[in-house]
C-alpha cells in the first residue's frame, strides 16, 4: 500500500502471547511495525482481541471469589479490565516508540462499549473461545466444578466458550471520530467492546459475552470509512484444508470465493470463520477497501506484498 491510508488494524488476543511478560515484549515489536505505518504518512486506528486475558481474569477473580479473598465479578467488568490492561501495555509501548523517533503523538486508550441485541440467537448457542487451552480431562474438571461450556478448538486444546452476539453500533463512536481529527493515534474497541444491551428506559446494560473483536473491528472500519482493514492473528495467510496435507494459503480472494468456502466448512467456527466474516461484512460495507490477514511477525513483509491474504471485492 504506497498511497497515505486510513487503517484499522486489529490485534488477535492469541497473537498476544500467554503471559503479561510476554505480551509486553510482543507489543513492544508490534508498536514498531505500527509506528512504521504512521511514518509512512497512514492514519491507524488500534482495535485488539482480548480472549486469553478475559478468561485469566475473571479464572482470577472468580478464583478469588470462591476462596473468600474477594467478590466475584461480572463478564463485562472483567473485559474493561482486560481493555485498560493491554490498551495500557500498547498505549505505552506506542508512546516510547513515537518518542524514540522524535514523533510528538497522543496515544489513546478508550473503554469502549458496543451495543448488542438482547435477543440475539447467540445468547442461546455459546461459541466464541476464551481463556486458557486445556487438556480435555481439565476441561470437564471445570465444566463439572464450575458449569462453564468447553469446546475443542481447531485441534489446538479445549476452551470455554461464551456467547458471542453480533455488534450492532460502537457507543462511542463519536469520540473516537473526534480523537482521529485531532491527530491523536485511538486504541479502541478491546475484545470487541463491552457488550451492552439497550434497556428501555434505563439506558445500557452490561451483558455477559464477548463480541467477536473482528467484527467490531469491521463495523469500527466501515463507521469511519478507512481504507484497509488489517486482522492480524497466529498465522500467515488464511489457508484452506487447513491442518491436512492439502493445506493451502489464499495469497489474494473475493467475497464470492470467501462465500464459496464457507458453504464448504473451510473456515473453523470461533477461530477463522468470525475473521472472515468480518473481512466479508467490511468489505459490503465499503467496496472499495480491502482486508489484510496475515500474522503479528510477518506484519512488515505482508505490508510489502510478500506474505499474507489481501481480500477485495
Amino acid at each position: 500500500m504506497n498511497m497515505m491510508a486510513k487503517i484499522v488494524v486489529a490485534l488477535g488476543g492469541n497473537a498476544l502471547g500467554k503471559s503479561p511478560q510476554e505480551q509486553l515484549e510482543l507489543v513492544k515489536n508490534t508498536a514498531k511495525s505500527l509506528v512504521g505505518l504512521i511514518t509512512k504518512g497512514h492514519e491507524i486506528v488500534i482495535s485488539h482481541g482480548n480472549g486469553p486475558q478475559v478468561g485469566s481474569i475473571n479464572l482470577g477473580l472468580n478464583y478469588a471469589a470462591e476462596h473468600n479473598q474477594g467478590p466475584s465479578f461480572p463478564f463485562a467488568e472483567c473485559g474493561a479490565m482486560s481493555q485498560a490492561y493491554i490498551g495500557y501495555q500498547l498505549q505505552e509501548s506506542l508512546q516510547n516508540e513515537l518518542h524514540s523517533i522524535g514523533m510528538d503523538k497522543q496515544v489513546v486508550t478508550l473503554v469502549t462499549q458496543v451495543e448488542v441485541d438482547e435477543n440475539d440467537p447467540a445468547f442461546n448457542n455459546p461459541s466464541k473461545p476464551i481463556g486458557l487451552f486445556y487438556n480435555k480431562e481439565e476441561a470437564e474438571q471445570i465444566q463439572k466444578d464450575k458449569g462453564f461450556i468447553f469446546v475443542e478448538d481447531a485441534g489446538r486444546g479445549y476452551r470455554r466458550v461464551v456467547p458471542s452476539p453480533q455488534p450492532i453500533s460502537i457507543i462511542e463512536l463519536e469520540s473516537i471520530k473526534t480523537l482521529i481529527k485531532n491527530d491523536t493515534l485511538v486504541i479502541a474497541a478491546g475484545g470487541g467492546g463491552i457488550p451492552v444491551i439497550r434497556e428501555q428506559h434505563d439506558g445500557f446494560k452490561g451483558i455477559d459475552a464477548v463480541i467477536d473483536k473482528d467484527k467490531t473491528s469491521a463495523l469500527l472500519g466501515a463507521n469511519i470509512q478507512c481504507d484497509q482493514l488489517i486482522i492480524l492473528t497466529a498465522i500467515d495467510y488464511v489457508y484452506i484444508n487447513f491442518n491436512t496435507e492439502n493445506q493451502q494459503p489464499l495469497k489474494t480472494t473475493n467475497v464470492d470465493e470467501l462465500k464459496r468456502y464457507i458453504d464448504e466448512n473451510q473456515f473453523a467456527k470461533g477461530s477463522m470463520l468470525p475473521k472472515i466474516e468480518a473481512a466479508i461484512s467490511f468489505i459490503e460495507n465499503n467496496p472499495k477497501g480491502s482486508v489484510l490477514i496475515t500474522s503479528l511477525n510477518e506484519l512488515d513483509a505482508a505490508l510489502e506484498g510478500k506474505v499474507g491474504t489481501v481480500i477485495k471485492k
